[in-house]
Parts: C-alpha cells; sequence; structure tokens
C-alpha cells in the first residue's frame, strides 16, 4: 500500500480481515463530490458511494450509502429507518458524532456504530468505492465485504432518475 496512512476505517477492515484496496487521489476543496472523485479516478459514477448521515425524528442518527450519482430519498430513508421524518445532519454535529470530515466520511469505523443502509444497486458490481476515512483516499471492497463490516441492511434509498 505504499506511503497510505492506516485510517480507522481500514485499520477496522483489517481487524475483521477483510480485503480492500486504498486508492488516492487529488482533492478539490470547492468539490469533494463524487463526480470529482469518479473523475479523478478514471470510474464510473455509480461505482463511487457517498456516505449520508442522517437524524430520524424517532431512531435517532443513521447512516445511508447510495451511488455518488444519486439523491437520496428522504421519505424511503425515513421508513426504511422506522421513522416518520429523517433529515441530514448539520455538518457541524458529523465531526463529534462519527470522527470523520465532510467529504471524508467512511461508513466504516465511526466513532458509535449506526444503523447503516445501503442502496441496492450496490449489489451490481465486483466491487465499489467509499470514503476510507479522509479526503483524498477511497476504499475499495466487494459490496459484500461492506455490507457485513457494517452490518447493513441492503434497499432502496435513492430517487429514480
Amino acid at each position: 500500500m505504499g506511503k497510505t496512512a492506516k485510517t480507522n476505517a481500514a485499520r477496522l477492515l483489517d481487524q475483521l480481515k477483510v480485503t480492500y484496496e486504498l486508492q488516492p487521489y487529488k482533492v478539490d476543496e470547492n468539490n469533494l463530490g463524487a463526480s470529482h472523485i469518479a473523475s479523478e479516478l478514471e470510474v464510473p459514477i455509480d461505482i463511487v458511494f457517498k456516505t449520508i448521515v442522517l437524524s430520524g425524528d424517532k431512531s435517532g442518527y443513521f447512516v445511508c450509502v447510495i451511488p455518488g450519482g444519486a439523491e437520496i430519498d428522504l421519505k424511503k430513508a425515513a421508513k426504511i429507518s422506522g421513522n416518520r421524518s429523517c433529515s441530514l445532519i448539520p455538518v457541524k454535529e458529523l465531526l463529534p458524532l462519527t470522527g470523520y470530515i465532510r467529504g471524508g466520511c467512511s461508513p466504516v469505523g465511526m466513532k458509535k456504530k449506526l444503523p447503516t443502509f445501503i442502496h441496492q444497486s450496490c449489489q451490481l458490481y465486483d466491487r465499489i468505492g467509499v470514503s476510507a476515512g479522509m479526503r483524498g483516499l477511497m476504499m475499495w471492497l466487494t459490496p459484500d465485504s461492506l455490507i457485513n463490516a457494517v452490518n447493513a441492511l441492503v434497499t432502496d434509498l435513492i430517487i429514480p432518475n
């Protein structure tokens, strides 16, 4: 893996004996989105998954992992998580809650283990990318490895195109 720093997410996957690959990319502070990452790494946006932390009116915090080019459907997310409604958490709450910053939030290795849901399209691919827990570093692994590592429920979470 060369000089790539180990993140909390990578250390957790090591403990779980999960096979993964870390891949650095150039960060654009003005564009932390998945489209920039996909472009930098020259991969389809559909295999770059983004981590979204939400707060539900009944259950509290939970995590959704969706394809980079998709938009989360808050009604679907609320329903699957046992809430009537949910919303994105304020950016200032992200670091204290997860241990990660915006643009570097991994679904793996958060400070607190939160209920996690991953969009069903992940199962269409041999491997997918998620943040490795810092800006500028992607983690590639099989969908099943990610699902098992974070005990995710696979479901529909996005607004149809």
